[in-house]
């Protein structure tokens, strides 16, 4: 059995390191100031758990199930991340800047319908089909990253930042997208929804 798997329930400023926890639940568990390192979470059930100012580096967290579990200043970090609903945790009901950023990771067939994630930090992330319908998603950092087959709809991207992002679908008259950030060749994608055709 590992250290996860006991009946310590708190862990604080701890370092893990190289786990295989593939399919297991972690329930009741809270992180504070946690790092973990190159560690397979895939399918791992986190149940009514809280990760507060955490940094995941180099793990596999795909189709993880999130339930009712707490995210506070989280930090992912080249991290494969398929298949995540985060409309299964619980989100604080006060608004604050994002409490999960992403940096270099893949988080394809993810689902972040409707919720309230201004500021959140998705930056050189691979982002396929993903779901940001009707999410507020202000003042967010999307540079670098790849939106294909992603879906904005009834999205609030106001002050968002696409700087070198490519392949993203984001109707101007279905989203809100004042003071948002594009990359000029790139931008030209916006005029989709516009129905004009460009000659050269």
């Amino acid at each position: 059995m590992n250290d996860l798997q006991s009946t310590k329930n708190e862990y604080l400023s701890q370092n893990f390191t190289d786990l295989n926890l593939s399919g297991d639940e972690i329930a009741y568990k809270e992180f504070d100031g946690c790092t973990f390192k190159r560690s397979d979470f895939s399918e791992v059930l986190f149940k009514k758990c809280t990760f507060i100012d955490c940094n995941f580096s180099n793990c596999n967290l795909s189709n993880i199930k999130i339930a009712y579990s707490k995210f506070l200043d989280v930090t992912f970090d080249e991290c494969k991340m398929i298949g995540i609903d985060w409309t299964k945790a619980s989100w604080p009901s006060f608004d604050l800047c994002s409490p999960i950023k992403f940096y270099n990771c893949i988080i394809n067939d993810s689902y972040f319908f409707g919720l309230n994630l201004n500021e959140i930090v998705i930056e050189s992330c691979k982002a396929h089909c993903v779901d940001f319908r009707s999410a507020n998603l202000s003042d967010a950092n999307f540079s670098y990253s790849d939106f294909s087959e992603s879906l904005f709809s009834q999205t609030n991207l106001t002050g968002a930042d696409f700087s070198e992002s490519i392949n993203y679908n984001i109707n101007i008259f279905h989203n809100e997208i004042k003071r948002a950030k594009f990359s000029r060749y790139e931008a030209v994608s916006l005029l989709d929804s516009l129905g004009i055709e460009l000659v050269d």
